[in-house]
Order: C-alpha cells, then structure tokens, then sequence
C-alpha cells in the first residue's frame, strides 16, 4: 500500500483489522488511523462508516471496545478510525492538559500560533484521509457516512453538516453539539481559532443546522447518567436547533447510561443500521 505503514493485522468475523501510520501533509506530520474490512471485501467494494472518537482517545479505542466489526461484518460496510490528533510534534505544551492537545484535536483546522502547523483535523477528515482510503482500500467513495463519540460527535456532526454531499448519513454518542455554549468549546475554540466568537460558529452543530438542514434523519443516544450532559453537551440546544428548521432527529435519552464505551457497546448495532440503510438503500 503506498505511502502507509501497516502497524498491525488482526483476523475477525471473516474480515481483518489494520492499524496503519502514513504522513499526513494536513497535520504536517505522522498521523495513524485504523480500518476493519469486512468479508465482503474479498470480492467486491463496500461503503465506508467513520468513526470519530473523544478526548484522550486512539485510533484503537473504538476498535477494541465498541463491538462495532461484528455488526459492520454483518452490513458489509468498512469502519475507518482516524486518530484524535497529530501526536509528538514538539509543540510547547502539548502534553500538559488532557482537553487540549495531544488526544484533543476537536475536529477543527487550528488557525493560531502554535497550533496552526499540525492541527488541521478538519481537513485531515475530510479531505486527506478519505483520499488515502480510496486509494488503497476496496471502499466504494460515492457511499460515506460518518458517526461518533463526545468530541467525535461534535466532528462527526460539523463534518456532515458542513459537507452534505460527502456523508450519506450521520449518527453521535453523547455528542458535543454546542460548543460555543459549553466550557469545554469556549477553552478549546478560543485556543485553536482565537477569540472571535464568530468563527466559531462553523464548528458549532447547533449554528451549522440553522443555516442548512441535513438530507437525512440524524440520530443521537445520550445517557441520562452522563456526568457531563448539563453542562458541556447540551442536547436541547441542537434539539431547539433541528425543531426550528425542520430537521428530522432522533434524540434517544438512555434510561442510566454514561459516557463510556459501555454506553456505546450497548447501542452500537442501532447506529450502524442506522447508516447501513442510508449506504445501502
């Protein structure tokens, strides 16, 4: 495969698993991701499912924990797991808060000092790495759909939105759907855009869906135990948002279900149906 580093293979559900490294022009640097090919590959092209993940998370994360491959074995769909930032580019600093940095690209493209010379996950989703997927793995480009986790919900949400023609779906855990109201997003955004407020709005899901609505039904799960539903992931505001445009959303509140990769084990099956039907027909 040109240009990539195979890290890792693993045989499961008649499929395999990779875990690969290449240097991204993007992110100025190494970046890492990891693909599950589904049995189906073997004789023909599949449709591509991403999976964005949270703070402090790997590529490896959701593969390991989510049950995801069992199901996307089932529904012939490839999973593609990028990273949740540039790692060890000797920016000052990048190590030292868990939400910021190193594990916390939040899915924008960093447009100041110091961060502006790696952190360009925006494009390195959109852009870069589903390039490099079409170029080396047997998925069909013209059938992409898009989901995630927490931050990766916030990712998953903004690229769909931003980019409707891409993604034939989307779908989030727990997401971090209004950034620009939230503690975390104000730290974050501030930090990565600068204080502008009103660049912000482009990396705000709740902004982006009043100004156009999404082509498809929007699903969301969100644990009613989750430790950081009232103040930092707020999905009222993106409900309000959708209600007001008409926007078709299943919001699921689930009955004592937190933030953890339990929560999303439990109710995998549900989102990669969920986007089987929209890649499939």
């Amino acid at each position: 495969m040109a240009d990539l580093n195979l890290k890792a293979e693993h045989k499961l559900f008649n499929g395999k698993l990779g875990f690969y490294s290449h240097l991204s022009s993007c992110c100025n640097g190494e970046m890492r991701f990891s693909v599950y090919q589904p049995p189906q590959t073997k004789s023909q092209n599949v449709p591509i499912l991403y999976f964005l993940s949270g703070l402090t998370c790997t590529e490896e994360n959701f593969m390991v924990k989510a049950g995801a491959q069992r199901f996307a074995a089932k529904y012939g769909l490839m999973l593609v797991v990028p990273d949740t930032s540039p790692r060890n580019t000797g920016i000052p600093g990048e190590d030292e808060e868990w939400d910021i940095g190193t594990g916390a690209g939040f899915y924008v493209d960093a447009t100041q000092k110091p961060w502006v010379t790696h952190y360009q996950m925006y494009s390195y989703v959109v852009r870069e790495l589903p390039q490099l997927i079409a170029a080396n793995f047997p998925g069909e480009s013209s059938r992409q759909s898009i989901f995630g986790h927490s931050m990766g919900g916030h990712g998953a949400l903004v690229c769909a939105l931003r980019n409707p023609q891409q993604y034939k779906s989307v779908s989030a855990f727990a997401p971090i759907v209004a950034p620009t109201h939230s503690s975390w997003g104000e730290k974050i955004l501030s930090r990565y855009l600068g204080e502008d407020r009103e660049k912000w709005r482009a990396y705000d899901a709740s902004e982006l869906i009043r100004l156009e609505k999404f082509h498809s039904p929007i699903l969301i799960d969100q644990g009613t135990t989750d430790e950081f539903l009232a103040q930092q992931l707020l999905p009222t505001l993106f409900e309000q948002a959708c209600e007001q445009v008409n926007q078709p959303l299943t919001l699921r509140y689930q009955e004592g279900y937190d933030h953890s990769y339990y929560f999303i084990n439990t109710f995998i099956e549900d989102h990669i149906r969920h986007h089987a039907i929209a890649l499939l027909g």
